[in-house]
């Protein structure tokens, strides 16, 4: 019978988990910034921005990443 690892925010390697603190702080207000760009100047380009600030905002709050 094997044995299952679990995985702890621990057995990450330490840059890995600074980078990811960094990310957490930062994607809040580089997503509110873009938010209120693409209320006043809206190009494509923007809004696939936002998307994907909005989508990784999420998946660090949900802990997917």
């Amino acid at each position: 019978m094997k044995r299952r690892k679990f995985i702890t925010k621990y057995s990450y390697t330490p840059w890995y988990r600074t980078t990811k603190r960094v990310c957490e702080q930062l994607i809040l207000p580089f997503t509110i910034f873009q938010l209120i760009r693409t209320l006043f100047i809206p190009t494509v380009f923007d809004v696939l921005l936002l998307a994907v600030f909005i989508a990784i905002a999420v998946s660090i709050y949900f802990e997917i990443v």
